[in-house]
């Protein structure tokens, strides 16, 4: 996680049986909370996290004045399982530990949260389901697992299936981190540091745009050459989190699909089909991983959806707080949802 881990709650949801056939025993959601559940249960946001990232790295976009404002709403910040927080690689005892960690889905994340929601706080009801990349696939899951009960959604960077380009990037990711001999199989006794720097230096090729590169931003950033901002933001970028998590979540992340699940048998047109709630869809028009055209194919079948393009250089990263007029383009479409 890049934040600094801020306080957070956790859901001891006991025996949860999951999509790939094994069941977690003791299966735990850390979540943080923002602002006060109102009488009437209905100013709940759902807000997921993304790849690597904790409750903490979501707060850019939460904040007095801000579309997500703690003072009007409910926003619920669910960790991913897998991402080091809630129940993973790293924090399962044996059996299910380090690279015996069962295969994790977006539904099995969002059906959990859903239990969160309605066994914690009692709520059925959601206002605004959004979210970031990883984020960005759940809020697409809880529209359409509960269409009934989800009234607005917002994805920015993120999709209801994954491409199969993105599945061939996450594959170079993937392999650039366990082809380091210091892996071993994932019963690794040290971090594999090699490969976790080489799987930071092929993300950053792949997180910001050619244009980015081109107009050489890094040098805002404080930084005098390529090799200098690699060696300081990138080399170190996953040091902190562990290996096995990084990769269930790209199994995650390969595995998305919208309709993979008892309620939609992989009827893809279906599932967005049933996505009554009012939408806004965010790509960023140099995003290498989730393009536009992916979006448009699925906002075309969705029944009251908006494609609405960051037009923007920063690529991947429009999503995440990192410039601010891009997140001053997501805070407005989530503006307009919550009106």
């Amino acid at each position: 996680m890049s934040a600094e881990l801020t306080p957070y709650e956790v859901f001891e949801a006991g025996p949860v049986h999951l999509q790939c056939g094994i069941t977690l025993p003791d299966a735990r959601l850390a979540y943080a909370t923002y602002g006060r559940l109102n009488a009437a249960l209905d100013n709940v946001v759902v807000y997921p996290t993304r790849y690597g990232g904790s409750h903490a790295d979501n707060e850019f976009l939460i904040g007095p004045g801000m579309a997500l404002d703690p003072e009007k709403y409910f926003i619920i910040v669910p960790n991913m399982l897998g991402n080091g927080v809630s129940s993973s690689p790293s924090n399962t005892p044996v059996p299910l530990a380090g690279p015996d960690f069962p295969r994790i889905t977006q539904y099995d994340n969002v059906m959990l949260q859903e239990r969160l929601l309605r066994e914690v706080f009692g709520i059925t009801k959601v206002r605004l389901a959004c979210g970031w990349s990883m984020g960005g696939q759940q809020a697409y899951h809880w529209a359409a697992l509960f269409p009934d009960r989800v009234a607005a959604m917002a994805c920015f960077c993120g999709q209801a299936i994954t491409a199969g380009h993105t599945h061939v990037f996450l594959e170079g990711v993937k392999h650039a981190l366990i082809t380091d001999p210091a892996w071993m199989q994932g019963r690794y006794d040290e971090p594999p540091w090699r490969g976790l720097t080489a799987k930071g230096r092929v993300w950053a090729g792949w997180v910001l745009s050619q244009e980015w590169f081109r107009e050489e931003l890094w040098r805002g950033m404080g930084y005098v050459s390529v090799e200098d901002y690699l060696k300081n933001v990138w080399d170190a970028m996953y040091y902190g989190l562990d290996a096995n998590d990084m990769l269930s979540l790209i199994a995650t992340w390969q595995a998305c699909d919208i309709s993979a699940n008892p309620l939609y048998n992989g009827d893809r047109e279906a599932a967005l089909k049933a996505i009554t709630a009012k939408a806004i869809v965010l790509p960023c028009r140099t995003d290498l991983y989730f393009p536009p055209e992916d979006n448009a194919r699925e906002v075309a079948v969705m029944p009251d959806a908006e494609l609405r393009v960051i037009d923007s250089v920063w690529g991947h990263y429009a999503g995440g707080g990192r410039n601010q007029p891009d997140t001053d383009t997501i805070d407005a479409a989530l503006r307009e949802l919550l009106a």
